[in-house]
Formats: C-alpha cells, structure tokens, sequence
C-alpha cells in the first residue's frame, strides 16, 4: 500500500537523493525537485523529476499544483523559505525540514559563530538535547538563519506540521566537502605522519546521507511539529577517525599530537575542535523508533573508494569546492615537515 504523495525540494544534492532513495522503498510516489531537474540513475523509473528554482515568484506554488502529503525541504535556508512554506499550508499535509547542529550555543553565548575568536570555541553538554539553547534568529549567519527558518515553521505548527532536523557534519556519497579526504588523500600520497591538535580528541558528530534519509522517512510517515537531532550511532575522535581510515586504505601512519590548538595549519583538520560537539539522538529514538541505518565506520570502505575515484579526476580544490570554500591549505606538507623537523 502506497504512503502518498512527496516533494522532495533539493533532490540532486547529497541529502536529497538519500532521502528520495528512502521514500521511495517506504511506498512513497516521489517527485524529486532541483534547479537542474537532473536525476539520479539509481532512481526508480516512477520517480518524477521537475526542475525550478523555488526563489522565482509563484515557483513552488506551480511546482505544488494540487497539493502533496509531504514536502521534505533539503535546501530551506533563511525565514524567507520557512514563510514560503507556511504561506502554501493548505497544499502541504506535512514536512521535513532539514536545518543544522550549527544553531546551538553555549551557556557563554559562544557557538560556531565565535570559532575563529580567542576562546571562542562552544562547550556544549555532552550530549547535546534539542532542547539546549539556540543563537538568536537573524540574517547574520548561517546558524541564525536556521533559527529563523526554524522558528517560522515551529510557530505555524497546527496549520502546517513539520519536523526540523539538525544535522551534524553530513558525510557520504556525493558530498562536495567530504571531511575524510583530510586522511584518504594523505594515505594516498604516501604521508607516512599526520598531526592532530587537542591530542587527537576532537569529536564532531558525523551523520551519513542514508541516516539523514531514514530520518525523512520515519518523520513523513509519523507527520508532528517537533525539532530531532540528526547524528550517526557514534560520534568518533578525530584519531579513531584516522586510523580507521588508515585501515580501509591498509596503511599503518604514525600520529604526532599537539597538545593544544593548532599551531597554524599544522594539527588543522576539518573536525578540529576545542571542545566535543556530540547530538543527543535520544528524541528521535523515542519519538520516530529511529534505528540508523549505517555506522560510521561501516560507511567508510565506500567513502573511501569514492573519495580515491575523485581525486583522480583533478586537483583536490576543483574536486571538492565545499572544502576549498574555507581557503585553507590542508594539505601544507611544506609545513608539517618544517614543524615535524624543529619538534626534532
């Protein structure tokens, strides 16, 4: 017995084909929405594929047309979005709404908006309940414009039920700044040393695409206003990473630690973190009987296989924009040897 009817907003992205993959194995009729209108050949054939650009006037309304039972939006970004949705109620039954971990702050007001300033770093409880305080609503960052997006779906929940799930560091199939690259690609070019701040113990909570999609699916089936955290069943030091990577490739890298911060771009990794950063998966369990799909580490022979595809086709900030974006060199091997050799 069929489900119903979905709009998937984002479909092409990482999230959303992970999502589209899910309803679609559910008993969802799917129509998977993007700028591009492209598809994903591992798609059924009954998937539908539209394309438009949701910020064009009247967009989404044509793309609604009568209506559907669900709309999951991967790419609702600011208050703007959230009232576009809310202002189309009477043809949503429901939706999913992805948002971000990034709108936390901590009893300090610190959040990932202070990162880069002196001790600027969160120190969030471990783990994180949705209920923890949030940064302000605004236009001013990523984060406090999820809080609004948030805040404008939350606030129409009786006209149109949506569940908001914060995701973690999103890493899987398709993702255009893959974190493991940090490791894959130093085992690749034959790093036999890499360098780790905090001693190896930052934690930043990953969730792969496929958990993220079972999310979608259990909160489409289940409509309600709530808010879930969205994270893998573990959330691994930045040095279990390492050498679970170093496994899947088969080498064995010898680990330099540094106590503290970074000392430029040496011990600088894209889980870098003064402090853990972990979701309380608790709320979804209980709420959605949310089981994940895959663990991180079991994810990670085809991360692995992927990534070494990609770096084959071009130099790695070409490959990987979402990583470049941050104009840092992680792969200044220049200055790791300097460093390594005045350790010496």
């Amino acid at each position: 017995m069929g489900q119903g009817s979905a709009l998937v907003l984002g479909a092409t992205g990482q999230v959303g084909r992970a999502a589209v993959r899910a309803l679609v194995a559910d008993g969802w009729e799917v129509t998977a929405a993007s700028r591009g209108g492209r598809r994903d050949d591992a798609w059924p054939a009954d998937v539908r594929s539209v394309a438009f650009d949701r910020n064009e006037e009247g967009a989404l309304a044509t793309a609604l047309g009568t209506g559907y039972d669900v709309l999951v939006d991967i790419v609702a970004y600011h208050a703007g979005h959230g009232r576009q949705l809310t202002a189309l109620a009477d043809r949503i039954g429901s939706a999913v709404v992805v948002s971000s971990g990034a709108v936390y702050e901590d009893d300090r007001g610190r959040s990932f908006d202070t990162q880069d300033e002196p001790d600027g770093f969160p120190a969030y409880p471990v783990p994180i309940p949705e209920s923890w305080r949030t940064v302000a609503p605004g236009e001013g960052s990523y984060g406090t414009r999820k809080v609004a997006l948030e805040r404008e779906l939350l606030a129409a929940g009786e006209t149109l039920p949506t569940t908001v799930l914060r995701a973690g560091a999103i890493h899987g199939p398709y993702c255009p700044g893959p974190r493991e690259l940090w490791f894959v690609k130093r085992a690749l070019d034959g790093r036999p040393v890499r360098v780790l701040s905090y001693d190896g113990a930052s934690r930043f909570h990953p969730v792969h695409v496929d958990n993220l999609g079972e999310l979608v699916r259990l909160a489409a089936a289940k409509p309600g206003t709530r808010v879930l955290n969205g994270g893998d069943p573990e959330a691994p030091t930045v040095a279990e990473i390492g050498a679970a990577i170093d496994a899947v490739v088969g080498v064995e890298s010898e680990t330099v630690l540094i106590a503290g911060e970074p000392e430029g771009t040496v011990g600088l990794t894209p889980w870098t973190a003064a402090h853990p950063v972990v979701y309380d998966m608790g709320a979804a369990e209980r709420e959605l009987g949310y089981r994940p799909v895959v663990s991180y580490t079991g994810s990670l022979p085809a991360t692995v296989a992927d990534l070494t595809r990609r770096l084959a086709e071009g130099e790695w900030r070409e490959v990987f924009p979402g990583l470049a974006k941050y104009g840092v060199d992680f792969f200044d091997y220049a200055a790791e040897d300097t460093w390594l050799a005045d350790r010496r």
